[in-house]
């Protein structure tokens, strides 16, 4: 890794305008060992103001799909402008605000300290109050065959919290239309 670190923090939205200021205000202003944050939205045809909330919030960069093209599509159109903007690492979450900001510090951690090139959050399924139980066990079920399939420890693979290095996203290919997060697990073990 160089030694200025650059973080871009990217945020896939469509018709986010309600949770993407709220979002973007709890993301950390700095971090230890990195040297620079920018923020980069990739709104995914959306037709609500989510773009101009977005940069009235502090967005640094929007990567506008002039259509919707799914999660999978914005998922890889933001690494790939990441990738162009020379980031060391990446982080991807999401615009509505599901998860605690200030753990993005948790991320990067093993990634500055050389003990992972991707780290993937983990979310307490049983304390997620509007997931069915069906929903629940599903999710735990489908990480457990994750995990089988792909010889990683993921405990949630459907989680879009996640750190990446550069030479890590550099390897991603995502075929699916709909979400990536399964698919670039088992890509990555």
């Amino acid at each position: 890794m160089s030694s200025t670190i650059k973080l871009f923090i990217q945020i896939p939205c469509f018709n986010e305008e309600k949770t993407i200021k709220s979002t973007l205000e709890a993301i950390p202003k700095k971090i230890e060992g990195i040297d620079s944050i920018s923020i980069v939205v990739i709104d995914d045809g959306s037709t609500d103001s989510t773009i101009k909330v977005a940069k009235e919030s502090g967005a640094d960069y929007i990567v506008k799909h002039k259509f919707n093209l799914g999660l999978a599509r914005s998922f890889m159109s933001g690494i790939e402008f990441c990738i162009k903007k020379k980031a060391d690492i990446i982080i991807n979450t999401d615009g509505d605000n599901q998860y605690f900001a200030e753990d993005m510090k948790k991320l990067v951690h093993p990634i500055l300290n050389d003990n992972a090139d991707v780290v993937i959050g983990a979310r307490s399924m049983d304390e997620i109050k509007h997931f069915s139980y069906f929903k629940k066990l599903l999710q735990k079920i489908g990480s457990w065959t994750v995990r089988q399939f792909s010889s990683t420890k993921v405990l949630d693979a459907t989680c879009g919290f996640r750190a990446y290095t550069a030479e890590a996203a550099k390897t991603l290919n995502v075929f699916n239309t709909y979400t990536y997060t399964i698919e670039t697990i088992i890509q990555l073990g």
